[in-house]
């Protein structure tokens, strides 16, 4: 067994096989075992990390998040749902100051992270950013559905995070890429009768798989957080990269778009985004630099004035040519590779 690496998966009808192999330099990663089996890995020099128990999620998943998986049982309720109990478990146990909780969140996104860089890198990956506050029926959420189609048909992976308004549409347009406009109009139009995911998470959840099932397709991928807990994950996407750590989440997210990122109007949240991205630029070289790409001339400029700082920042250096103010998404989008 040596350099095996086994995660979450269920071994019991596996007794004899296991058994017949040595175990040295093998790890399991909160594996179902028989008992005879656990105690031959360890003594024979294996390590076995067992499952941890009461959780709401599995912290050693090998896989990513679907919006199927998140939503299950929404029929009874938003609050049914895994991703409003395991939400829920978060801000019990961060309550609490429990370190079996932060143990327990960092395996979790440990695991996150090695299956999203499992993910194929062959078509640039893309990042979107936006508010949360954009409404379906909004001119600015049809803008970010046209952008995210308009990168995809371009063969971009586009890459959000993950929660409602401007990335909502942005994934959205990414599983639109196959359709007319009149398909994408009827999509809209039924998204617009529930416009926010206030008041109810369930209801603008639902409406949400009401066109995805109607309108299939891949989104590309988000990377939401339960630290936002009020910010429910949108189910356009095709694969859902969730984290307990907004730090993480952010570093991943960011690092992970390397063919551009494209910032929408937003608040602090896309704000803080836009210079965790302009500090490699700004310490990089010119073969390190990144597309960053501002829309919206009067909302960077006069309503949050981040793009003078930025062309501060930018002089004299390689940053200069990677920064980016327009106020079209067919601008924005030409500039990204």
């Amino acid at each position: 067994m040596a350099g095996w690496r086994v995660q979450s998966v269920d071994l019991t009808g596996r007794t004899a096989e296991l058994l017949g192999l040595q175990p040295t330099g093998s790890v399991f990663l909160g594996c179902s075992l028989e008992d005879k089996v656990d105690g031959w890995i360890r003594d024979g020099g294996g390590l076995v990390f067992p499952a941890i128990p009461e959780l709401p999620f599995d912290a050693y998943r090998g896989r990513l998040y679907d919006a199927d998986e998140l939503y299950a049982g929404l029929e009874h309720g938003y609050e049914a749902t895994p991703d409003a109990r395991i939400y829920a478990w978060s801000r019990q146990h961060d309550e609490k100051g429990d370190t079996s909780r932060t143990l327990a969140a960092a395996l979790h996104d440990h695991a996150i992270a090695d299956a999203l860089g499992e993910l194929p890198d062959d078509e640039p990956w893309v990042g979107v950013m936006g508010g949360h506050g954009v409404l379906r029926g909004d001119g600015n959420y049809r803008a970010a559905v046209l952008l995210g189609r308009t990168l995809a048909r371009r063969n971009h992976l586009v890459v959000t995070g993950g929660g409602p308004g401007a990335m909502e549409a942005a994934n959205l347009g990414a599983s639109l890429a196959s359709y007319d406009e009149a398909e994408v109009d009827a999509a809209l139009a039924e998204l617009a009768a529930v416009p926010s995911f206030r008041p109810s998470i369930g209801a603008w959840a639902a409406a949400g798989l009401s066109v995805r099932a109607r309108f299939p397709g891949n989104g590309g991928v988000s990377i939401p957080t339960w630290f936002y807990g009020h910010e429910p994950p949108n189910v356009f996407a095709g694969s859902i990269a969730k984290y307990f750590s907004n730090a993480q989440r952010e570093d991943v997210l960011l690092g992970r778009a390397r063919g551009g990122i494209i910032y929408l109007p937003g608040a602090a949240g896309t704000v803080q985004e836009v210079f965790q991205a302009v500090t490699p630029n700004y310490y990089g070289d010119a073969a390190t630099q990144i597309p960053l790409i501002l829309v919206g001339v009067a909302h960077w400029t006069t309503q949050l004035p981040v793009w003078p700082l930025l062309q501060s920042l930018a002089t004299n250096r390689p940053m200069t040519h990677s920064i980016h103010l327009v106020d079209t998404i067919d601008e924005a989008a030409s500039l990204v590779s």
